[in-house]
Parts: structure tokens; sequence; C-alpha cells
């Protein structure tokens, strides 16, 4: 198992209102995105200025107009891990990063996060897209707890705007940038810890989502969304099931997609509104760190006897299922 011991999230400043999604006069009225996504804002770390200008028809070029690299993104949302977990960068030793759309090919993402935070450490990255923190978490349940330094730095940095070609209505409401990050051990016990670990994948769908080198997002919306709702239900099912555990005292955390599909995943389950926690609709779809995100800014609700069930899917097309327990 891993014990947490602290979480930290980072938004940009910069809000993508849907009045500005409006005036960019691509056809998507704030009544449609809403109808659509449930999504009211979201944050870039691009300024509005660059989209309207350019509607970033040149994904290459984003990289050069944000204000904030994912290096310093993921090292603020460490940071904040850090503090809640009572630690400092000297406590780490292992960082563990995972990205759907990296700054960099090459090196792993977790060396320019490493660097950020001046620590001189082993990184390397792990990733499966927009589930990349439960199967980080998964692998690292996986392995011998004595081969592992007692403390490692989980971090998701996203800036997944920079992918987006805002003169395409269907893909411009969906996504914003942020990160988060975890400050686990497989050793070093504490009153919070994952469970019930497990990565599923079917991956002959796997052009079904997919971000091309120097391209654009693309998706198969009705067939991803469909996906989504079918295996995030199925596996909180089991994870009820497997605990005993009816949808009145089980809290759940998802992958923040888009408001429909969370919904529709909670009416079939039952949950009540106060057991599902989200973000989406203040910050739109941020890929692999929106459900870890939402569990920090949700960390002071964390209480002794909670369960939270979370399940992430990603491109690939992938799937993890894990519950959070917080011990007595």
């Amino acid at each position: 198992m891993v014990y947490l011991h602290g979480l930290g999230h980072f938004h940009p400043e910069t809000v993508i209102t849907n009045r500005f999604l409006h005036e960019l006069d691509i056809g998507c009225s704030e009544k449609w995105i809403l109808e659509r996504v449930g999504i009211h804002t979201r944050r870039t770390s691009l300024s509005l200025e660059y989209i309207t200008q350019t509607k970033n028809q040149d994904p290459r070029a984003a990289y050069e107009a944000s204000t904030c690299t994912h290096a310093q993104s993921g090292a603020q949302a460490a940071r904040l891990a850090l503090a809640r977990a009572g630690l400092t960068t000297a406590d780490l030793g292992l960082i563990v990063s995972g990205s759907s759309a990296s700054d960099y090919i090459s090196p792993a993402e977790a060396a320019t996060v490493a660097g950020e935070l001046n620590v001189d450490i082993p990184c390397f990255d792990l990733n499966t897209a927009c589930s990349s923190f439960g199967t980080q978490i998964t692998f690292l349940s996986k392995m011998q707890a004595h081969a592992l330094p007692p403390y490692i730095l989980v971090v998701n940095p996203e800036s997944l705007t920079h992918s987006v070609d805002y003169a395409d209505r269907k893909t411009a409401a969906l996504f914003g940038d942020g990160s988060s990050a975890a400050v686990v051990s497989c050793s070093v016990p504490s009153k919070m810890r994952f469970e019930a670990c497990e990565v599923s994948s079917n991956p002959l769908s796997w052009d079904k989502v997919r971000i091309p080198r120097f391209g654009h997002f693309v998706q198969n919306g009705n067939a991803v969304q469909g996906f989504a709702i079918r295996k995030t239900t199925d596996a909180l099912r089991k994870l009820q099931t497997r605990y005993h555990i009816d949808s009145v005292s089980l809290k759940f955390v998802g992958h923040q997609a888009n408001l429909g599909m969370l919904n529709t995943v909670c009416e079939r389950c039952g949950f009540v509104p106060d057991n599902h926690w989200y973000n989406v609709i203040e910050f739109g779809n941020t890929g692999c760190s929106s459900a870890p995100a939402v569990l920090s800014q949700n960390w002071e609700r964390l209480q002794p006897g909670d369960h939270i069930a979370i399940v992430v899917v990603g491109s690939g097309l992938s799937w993890v299922q894990m519950m959070l327990r917080i011990l007595q």
C-alpha cells in the first residue's frame, strides 16, 4: 500500500470564461457550453490576447507564449504538498512525474521539476495521460517498500490549453491548465493510505483520444464519453462492493472530464451530491492533475473514517481505480 503524507495543487491565474469563448466567434454560446459540458471557467498559462489573436493554430508556439512551465507549476504544487506533509525537499528521495502532453520530449519531465525544486535525486516519468496519477500510485504500491526511499514526490503538471485548437468549439470549452503533487511513502505510515489500486486498459482503442506531436488534441467524443461513463461506473461499483460501503457514506472523486459525465456516474451509483467532490466547473478538464487536485482542494475535509473512491480514465484507453482511506 501507499501512505499519503501531503497533497498540493496549482492553477494559473488567467481565467477563460464562457463569455470569452463566445466572443471568439466559433459557434459556442455560453448556453451551449453549459448544456454540453457544464463548465463555467478554466485556467490557462496562455494570455487571453494570445488566444484571441492566434486561436493557438500553431501549438508549437504555445510553449514560448506560456507564462508558466510545467516545471514551475509542478514545483508550486509540490511545495504545498511538502508543507502539508511537514517535510522539505531534503526529505525527498525520488520524483515520479506524468503528463498528457509534456513540455519536453526529452529529458523526463520529472527532471525539470527536480531542477526547479533544486534537488539532486533520482527521477523518472510514468504516464498514461489523464489516468497517470492512478497509474503512478498503483505502480508504487506493487514495489517492495524497502527498495524505495522513505518519501516520494508524485507530480502531475498539465497545460492542455497549449494543445487546444481555439477555432474548434468541440474542444475549446473543455480544457484548463493545472498541476497536482502528492508526497507519499511505502514505508513511513500515515493516517491516509491508498488501497485497492488497479490499472486496466483497452489499447485497441488507443486512437480514440490523442495529441499528435506538434498537433492539436483530437478525440472521438461520443465513444470516449461512453467509455468513461461505463468504466467509471463499473470501477466505482467494484469499490463499493469490496468495501461494503453504500453511496451515503462513500466519497467519490472522478476524472474531471465534464460535469455531465460525472453526474451520470453518480446517478447510476446512487451518490448524494455532498459526497461527490469535483472542480470541473471552475477549472475544466486538467488532465492527470484533475482528480488529485480535487483531493488537494478538499484536504481540510478529510476526516478519520472517510473512504474516498477515486476512479480516473485516460487515453490509451486506460482506467484506474483506488480507495483512499483515512484511518481512525
